[in-house]
């Protein structure tokens, strides 16, 4: 039967990247919500103009209308099969109406949890930097660059430490997260459909733990 792999992660923990192996090896779509909000703000559709008059005033977009998005992307050819869902759901609100999604489109959900522990997902959002030339990314603790600062491939430039990645903000985000996350991780737990892959080793690794469930 085909599958709605629902992808869960912190911020750090590296699903975007699983997602997009996934794709490229397996030809598994990845539906980020992140696109999908990018793509509405070029769409001339009725839930698009809905869609941008919520982000113009400014305010939160609410579950149903996410969900709409959901369902539009979703009921495209190349999702006939199974596909990875990258960022939703974020609720278990999210969740109970992925389970109508799932039912009148025949398919089973999969959920799958990228766990990293607290004090990695921290070295690896607050290390980050990256080359304002090429966006090549570093970590200070984990990937430095040769020269302390500098790109490896452009030594004049300065790398850049995005303003959100500080400590504090980092904690903030990482609860939220949390806060977020521990209903809809008990609602798939509850149901028996929550797998773990460990996030903390070599990205070929975690693919291959991740490939095995899928």
């Amino acid at each position: 039967m085909n599958k709605i792999i629902v992808l869960i992660g912190a911020p750090g923990a590296g699903k975007g990247t699983q997602a997009r192996l996934l794709e490229e090896r397996r030809g598994i779509p990845q539906i980020s919500t992140g696109d999908m909000f990018r793509e509405m703000r070029t769409l001339d559709t009725p839930l698009a103009r809905e869609v941008q008059a919520i982000m113009a005033a400014g305010t939160l977009v609410p579950d149903d209308v996410t969900y709409r998005m959901v369902q539009d992307r979703t009921s495209k050819p190349d999702t006939d099969g199974t596909y990875v869902l990258d960022g939703y759901p974020r609720t278990a609100v999210q969740a109970k109406q992925l389970e109508e999604l799932a039912k009148e489109q025949g398919k089973e959900i999969l959920a799958i949890e990228v766990d990293v522990p607290k004090d990695e997902l921290m070295k690896r959002l607050t290390g980050r930097r990256s080359c304002p030339v090429c966006g090549e990314i570093y970590n200070i603790y984990s990937k430095p660059p040769k020269v302390e600062g500098r790109c490896d491939d452009h030594p004049d430039a300065e790398l850049l430490h995005r303003a959100d990645d500080t400590e504090e903000k980092v904690k903030v985000r990482l609860e939220t997260y949390d806060e977020l996350t521990k209903p809809l991780l008990e609602f798939y737990l509850g149901s028996g459909r929550l797998k773990k892959v460990d996030g903390t080793g070599e990205i070929e690794d975690i693919y291959s733990s991740l490939e095995e469930i899928v």
